[in-house]
């Protein structure tokens, strides 16, 4: 769900104060994207528009699973399909992430089962 390996990635570039900047900065323009995304139902410009800016914040703060699912929507909206995406499954991956990305991933590891933490 998260690529841990990018938000290192993103904190040793900008230094921890930097990094902690940003990340509430895309996590406001995420949010707000979300917030409006169902305004563009219907406007397969619009909802294209919404899912690769969201997309695109995603993918800087490691959410991938998010990043994915707005991908696929993008595409689809770019195909023309003006309602591409189910709304409570990208905000569910958003919030999920969220959540992942504010515990860390030791608190990740430290709750995987056995097996997951052998992947």
């Amino acid at each position: 769900m998260i690529d841990w390996g990018r938000i290192d990635e993103l904190a040793d570039e900008l230094g921890a104060d930097d990094f902690a900047e940003v990340a509430e900065l895309f996590l406001a323009e995420m949010d707000a994207e979300m917030a409006a995304l169902p305004q563009a139902e219907g406007d397969a410009r619009a909802m294209r528009d919404r899912l690769h800016s969201i997309k695109g914040s995603a993918l800087n703060l490691g959410f991938a699973r998010l990043a994915q699912l707005c991908a696929e929507g993008e595409a689809r909206a770019e195909a023309g399909d003006g309602a591409p995406v189910d709304f409570p499954a990208v905000q569910a991956a958003l919030d999920a992430s969220k959540r992942l990305f504010a515990a860390g991933p030791a608190a990740v590891t430290a709750t995987a089962a056995p097996a997951q933490m052998r992947r």
